[in-house]
């Protein structure tokens, strides 16, 4: 990130990576790495999170309809895993997506949709709900800081 930026002399940082119940905006499992770990790394985590690690799909009373991720999570084994545990996987794909024998099929699936009419892909999937985990934070912090003394931030 730092050399696409160019940005130098940075002491790193830390990303938050967030499962969250996009109707009541709870959240359901969530990591903190630094810089260095890919997006893409975490969403089986983040789904194994959800489920308490089980292995069997449902070993669970939590029921997950899809799972919303951008681009940076457009991997074949991120569009394979979240299927296996009965997950509809509705991953923006990367601009330079191609359809190939080597791919997911479902993967080759959402490729060619989101080639053929991302505007339409974007509303059947509601990717725009993804943006919800995002204000759902920032919203919390908020609310949490207007109900408590200045001088104490909770996260």
């Amino acid at each position: 990130m730092d050399e696409k930026w160019n940005v130098q002399n940075r002491k790193g940082y830390l990303k938050i990576h967030v499962a969250l119940n996009i109707k009541n905006k709870e959240i359901l499992a969530f990591g903190v790495t630094d810089e260095k770990v890919r997006d893409s790394k975490m969403l089986k985590k983040l789904v194994n999170r959800v489920f308490g690690d089980s292995v069997e799909p449902n070993m669970t009373a939590k029921k997950i309809e899809s799972v919303l991720a951008d681009g940076a999570h457009d991997t074949n084994s991120n569009f394979r895993y979240p299927e296996h545990r009965g997950i509809k996987p509705r991953i923006k794909i990367r601009k330079n997506s191609i359809i190939s024998s080597r791919n997911y099929s479902l993967r080759n699936r959402e490729v060619r949709l989101q080639i053929e009419n991302l505007l339409k892909w974007k509303k059947k999937s509601k990717y725009g709900h993804r943006w919800i985990s995002e204000t759902a934070l920032l919203l919390k912090d908020y609310l949490e800081s207007i109900h408590q003394p200045p001088s104490f931030i909770t996260w």
